[in-house]
């Protein structure tokens, strides 16, 4: 499905990794997302800040096309990754979401053990030919998650067995564990306490080295200290997007100006 002949761009040019063009999203009668237009950044830790209710995660659930699961949802306009439209008919949702990885707001281990939890995908998808290459990919997935040091001697324990922090950490690693090329978190840390946010956005820096990573976030602090862009949505529309510390100290749009400094939202 992805062109892997593609030539990388100069490691000085940024590169686009998800190019969005006139998306709108309809829960029925409802024009949840108008006009969305925006390129987001391969490797780099991209934001999305709003209001609740303002389209931020129903943006984000469009990137791998979570929104194909809801009966009344409906999504026009063009996502590309890579440059492959992947509402293109021929794209298999489920494959695209192997490449595409998504953490939620709540941690949520599958009832399997730590082992198993990560194994799932990789299993489904065929990507170990052995059991020495499903070990392989269980520890460097959990090593990629800050996790392994903490599971290593209990790999066979129930992953709901976990601290909340760990689980989340837990999560991240099963997403990385399908060697995805973007990864979605929708509010990853909201159900975390101060430390285990501090581990999660600790790990998130260091997963932009290999990933493109976007972030919904509730927290304009959290937006600052993980993301080198931010896109600031409000009433479904996409106000303001640009480097995080311009967002921040100069915005353009008086409306993002409003939101950061508490006067809406």
């Amino acid at each position: 499905m992805y062109d892997t002949e593609k030539l990388a761009t100069d490691v000085n040019q940024t590169e686009t990794k998800i190019s969005a063009r006139n998306v709108q999203v309809y829960y029925g009668d409802t024009h949840a997302i108008k006009d969305v237009n925006v390129d987001i950044d391969a490797k780099a830790v991209t934001a999305f800040i709003g209001p609740s209710g303002c389209g931020k995660s129903t943006f984000l659930r469009c990137i791998n096309r979570m929104n194909d699961t809801i009966d009344v949802c409906r999504v026009e306009g063009d996502i590309k990754i890579d440059g492959e439209d992947i509402y293109d008919k021929r794209v298999d949702p489920v494959q695209l979401r192997a490449k595409v990885g998504m953490v939620f707001q709540k941690p949520n281990p599958f009832p399997k053990s730590i082992y198993d939890n990560i194994a799932y995908g990789p299993r489904i998808h065929g990507l170990a030919k052995n059991k020495a290459d499903l070990d392989e990919i269980v520890e460097k997935s959990l090593r990629r998650g800050a996790i392994w040091n903490e599971v290593k001697d209990r790999l066979h324990a129930p992953g709901t067995g976990l601290s909340g922090g760990q689980q989340q950490r837990l999560c991240i690693a099963r997403a990385v564990a399908t060697e995805p090329e973007v990864l979605l978190m929708d509010e990853p840390c909201s159900a975390l306490d101060p430390i285990a946010t501090a581990q999660v956005e600790e790990l998130i820096d260091e997963l932009r080295d290999q990933y493109s990573v976007v972030i919904v976030t509730h927290s304009m602090q959290q937006a600052a200290r993980v993301s080198q862009k931010t896109a600031f949505f409000h009433l479904g529309n996409l106000v303001e997007y640009g480097d995080t510390s311009q967002i921040f100290t100069t915005p353009q749009d008086e409306r993002t100006e409003s939101y950061i400094t508490g006067r809406i939202g």
